[in-house]
């Protein structure tokens, strides 16, 4: 099973381990390298794949894995633009206090 186009590209700039994990799943867990860690070289970025009992679809995951942390890191987002409420906004902000205050001066007692 050949892998997709960007992760074979992507696995050129990585060191592709793989291991023997250690946890529950017995003798077969034990015995076989399926688990897989992927270094990126330029970047340093490391993710490890376990889920599969098979070795070239974790290789594929951490790939994947890999790729994704790239792109996150790559994002930038987009500059916030200041911006003032409008007309509207602003009177029925004032409203509310005016109506707010009008409540709580009712709710005084009256001083005889």
């Amino acid at each position: 099973m050949p892998l997709p186009p960007e992760l074979e590209r992507l696995a050129r700039d990585c060191d592709v381990v793989p291991y023997r994990s250690s946890g529950p799943g017995g003798q077969k867990k034990n015995k076989t390298e399926s688990s897989v860690r992927v270094r990126h070289r330029p970047t340093g970025i490391t993710r490890v794949a376990t889920e599969s009992r098979s070795q070239m679809r974790n290789r594929e995951m951490a790939l994947a894995r890999v790729l994704a942390e790239l792109k996150r890191r790559a994002h930038k987002p987009k500059p916030r633009k200041a911006t003032r409420p409008g007309k509207a906004a602003v009177a029925r902000r004032l409203d509310t206090k005016r109506r707010e205050s009008v409540k709580k001066r009712e709710r005084r007692t009256v001083e005889e």
